[in-house]
């Protein structure tokens, strides 16, 4: 049986990956992702490197222990202040013709609240859901009495 530990690693090693590959694409091919940044964004091919750039530096975090928690946290969000780029891809989608369709975008704009997620869990920046934190089974019950 795999422990968490393990378990933990691989989701960290997975995560490097994937945001590895996400930072590339965006210096390497940058006008996808211009095409897709919401119209209020100032200067798109200036931002769609600089998230390529925090991309790269938070996948090289998550791999060196002293920065995991703070790279999880970036990483986080991150992929908070990119969701306006994931829901204006969408609606692209739904004005034209081309595009990769609701089987890409669907799953892409509901999995995003887990990629948040596992950016903490990955990094150690949180546990939850998996056990109570330290904290929490510290802090003793509230009794009525004291409210």
């Amino acid at each position: 049986m795999t422990s968490r530990p393990q378990i933990r690693t691989a989701a960290r090693l997975v995560l490097t990956a994937a945001f590895l590959g996400a930072g590339v694409l965006h210096l390497m091919v940058p006008g996808p992702f211009v095409r897709i940044t919401p119209a209020w964004v100032p200067q798109p091919a200036l931002v769609v490197g600089l998230t390529g750039i925090a991309e790269l530096l938070g996948a090289a975090g998550l791999m060196i222990p002293r920065l995991r928690v703070a790279a999880g946290w970036a990483l986080a969000a991150y992929a908070v202040c990119v969701y306006p780029a994931n829901i204006q891809h969408a609606v692209n989608f739904m004005t034209s013709d081309a595009g990769v369709g609701w089987a890409y975008h669907g799953p892409r704009l509901l999995f995003q609240p887990v990629i948040v997620w596992w950016c903490l869990w990955a990094s150690t920046a949180i546990d939850w859901p998996f056990r109570r934190s330290h904290a929490a089974a510290r802090v003793p019950p509230i009794s009525m009495d004291r409210i």
